[in-house]
């Protein structure tokens, strides 16, 4: 039989992945304004700065929302996002 073939499902979930839902005060993007110099930041969207720490991800889920996941990297994300973002809310998972 191929590999895979007659099994349900595929590889199972990597559950080391960290989740943060975090709701800020202000838009998501008027926080991009925070990046006014895409050469200096390597990026010009808070979008952009998180996902390019390796292995994490940002998704909005509203203008003021969005769901972060990272494997190994959320402890440094968290740390900057508290530092230089607006946050009313953070939900960790």
């Amino acid at each position: 039989m191929a590999r895979g073939k007659g099994k349900k499902g595929g590889q199972p979930m990597n559950t080391a992945y960290q989740t943060l839902i975090v709701k800020f005060s202000e838009p998501i993007t008027a926080l991009d304004g925070i990046f006014d110099d895409a050469e200096v930041w390597g990026t010009d969207t808070l979008k952009g700065w998180i996902d390019n720490y390796e292995s994490s991800r940002f998704t909005a889920i509203g203008t003021h929302t969005a769901v972060i996941t990272s494997e190994y990297n959320m402890a440094g994300v968290k740390l900057w996002l508290e530092k230089f973002t607006p946050i009313t809310e953070k939900i960790e998972f």
